[in-house]
């Protein structure tokens, strides 16, 4: 598909192209694998199920989307219901294509049949984390204007708070919240087929919101061909998932790591999904024997839960299991691997670049590194001042591929694309073998007395400790060091099985200690504060922000 020129949209609501970067400040992209170079014309939903449906024997009756209140939808059925919801949108709601539609809700069947509706009615489709405050809804209501907002029944009360201008609201789930229309309800007397919009493949399909990790959120456009392009990378070939699996996970819709790995790869190949709309990590072990569930994708802090709740043999019937969204530290892949036989598949992703563009999976993991550029993405390390840097430094992770960074009217573009290449914010290194290694976020290298250190080492060696949770590392400002090494600790047990000051001063010791025998003792952390939990944002980051944040304030007090 030539870069150069967008093919002509179908989008009659002409805001996200006319809000697209200047075509100066877009990443280059690579579709060098045949399978990423599709064709003018594609609609995501159209493929993902229209054609999945078609294309298999038993398709229509295909297990699909399944739900923990026993809920189990073939592939038919959910085709019928966003159908009939497309139907609503277009012939009730008035929506043309090209108009913004806001989903809210924990995953569920119906989160997801919306969500394929409004892609099949030509719609730019705006999934939001149900815990986003009036606040946060706010702010993101006035950078994306949507039309149309479609929440869970059960979510509503924030959203009207935020006070969107413009903003028209609809319900689904038939929950019948008083003074909205429920899209579920009126779906029940439309036809079961629809004619899906004949949108281009790279007409805007999706704008994803940023977690927040460093401050306000940025608007990421997707394409039509950006979401299959995930699918046809990294879950093609590194996942490598089979019609027979059935799909399990605990990242919401909303985060593009959940859209992924719970919607777009199953569907992509004819698997079934089934949608958690909330599991502590022991309640995930156990739904995935009771569900017999073969592909889990989660959080490092969850493996490492279900493994302090001895909650291993749960997990038996997993073939492949999925880490992603923080760091996973090499302590917790070993012991993973130790308790279950299964190789954890690690995995570096941004909202930017819509999924995972660096991991390895099976003979091919290097227990601690991310892996190496996923087949369809190039990677490379890169100084301060743009140059190549060599083997073995750290520096700045740059990558391209099929799918890249596009904000909406944001002049944050600048920063994240630069000479053709997406730069994720991320501080690595690459080996001789070309397997890269995580060092930090590029503002978390920490410059105490003239040294560099990496906060996420730091971490790695508090984690191995049997009386820390989890943990996150920072830069605390020093008058005589410029700033020294600073660690927020969540205690096995809480805050209450310290017992007081004593026992804080007590492991606050041990873990000095014990990190000044694993790596080395300058880069050990000088305080350490201990605290229930951490801070995170919707999608479960932590905010090492707001540590930042408060490091800085703690030491002017």
């Amino acid at each position: 598909m030539p870069q150069t020129e967008l093919s002509p949209s179908a989008h009659v609501d002409t805001f996200c192209r006319d809000n697209l970067p200047p075509r100066e400040l877009w990443p280059e992209f690579c579709f060098d694998l045949p399978e990423v170079r599709y064709p003018e014309r594609l609609n995501a939903a159209t493929v993902l199920l229209d054609d999945v449906i078609d294309g298999m024997p038993d398709g229509a009756d295909r297990p699909c989307v399944l739900a923990t209140d026993g809920t189990r939808w073939t592939y038919g059925e959910l085709r019928a219901r966003a159908n009939r919801v497309a139907h609503v949108l277009v012939e009730d709601l008035g929506l043309v294509p090209g108009n913004r539609v806001l989903l809210r809700g924990p995953n569920n069947p119906w989160l997801v049949a919306v969500w394929f509706a409004v892609l099949k009615a030509g719609g730019v489709v705006v999934p939001t984390m149900p815990m986003l405050r009036p606040k946060e809804l706010s702010a993101i209501g006035e950078i994306g204007r949507f039309d149309i907002a479609i929440c869970d029944h059960r979510f509503t009360e924030d959203l009207l708070r935020a006070g969107i201008t413009d903003l028209r609201n609809f319900t689904y789930g038939g929950g019948g919240v008083a003074g909205l229309d429920d899209i579920t309800t009126l779906a029940e007397r439309k036809p079961d087929t629809f004619e899906d919009v004949d949108t281009a493949a790279d007409d805007v399909s999706m704008l994803a919101f940023t977690s927040g990790t460093t401050g306000r959120p940025k608007a990421t456009m997707h394409f039509h061909r950006d979401i299959l392009a995930n699918a046809d990378t990294f879950s093609r070939h590194v996942l490598k998932p089979r019609a027979d699996d059935v799909f399990i996970g605990t990242p919401p819709i909303a985060f593009t790591f959940g859209l992924g790995g719970l919607v777009v790869f199953p569907l992509r190949v004819g698997a079934s999904t089934l949608m958690v709309e909330k599991a502590t990590p022991e309640q995930l072990a156990d739904l995935v024997a009771e569900h017999g569930a073969t592909v889990c994708f989660t959080a490092p802090t969850a493996y490492r839960a279900i493994l302090a709740k001895g909650k291993v043999p749960q997990l038996r019937t997993l073939r492949r299991a999925v880490s992603a969204g923080e760091h996973l530290p090499r302590d917790t892949w070993e012991h993973f691997h130790e308790e279950t036989g299964l190789r954890l598949i690690d995995g570096i992703g941004s909202t930017e670049m819509l999924h995972i563009f660096i991991s390895a999976a099976d003979d091919d993991i290097r227990p601690g590194s991310t892996g190496r550029p996923v087949p369809g993405y190039q990677a490379k390390v890169v100084d301060k001042a743009g140059r190549d840097a060599l083997d073995g430094t750290p520096g700045r992770l740059a990558v391209k591929g099929p799918t890249g960074c596009r904000y909406l009217a944001d002049e944050r573009q600048v920063l994240y694309v630069q000479d053709g290449w997406n730069l994720t914010g991320d501080t690595f290194l690459r080996d001789e073998e070309g397997y890269y290694w995580y060092q930090a976020r590029s503002d978390d290298m920490i410059i105490s007395s003239g040294y560099n250190i990496s906060g996420t080492e730091v971490e790695e060696a508090l984690i191995s400790h049997p009386g820390v949770m989890e943990c996150a590392v920072v830069a605390a400002p020093d008058e005589d060091r410029g700033h020294v090494v600073k660690a927020y600790v969540v205690p096995r047990g809480g805050l209450a099985a310290l017992g007081g000051e004593q026992g804080e001063a007590v492991l606050r010791k041990a873990l000095q200690d014990h990190v000044k025998g694993i790596i080395a003792p300058y880069k050990y952390p000088r305080q350490i504060d201990f605290l229930d939990a951490l801070p995170r944002t919707s999608t479960g980051k932590v905010q090492r922000f707001v540590l930042r944040q408060e490091a800085k304030q703690d030491a002017a007090s």
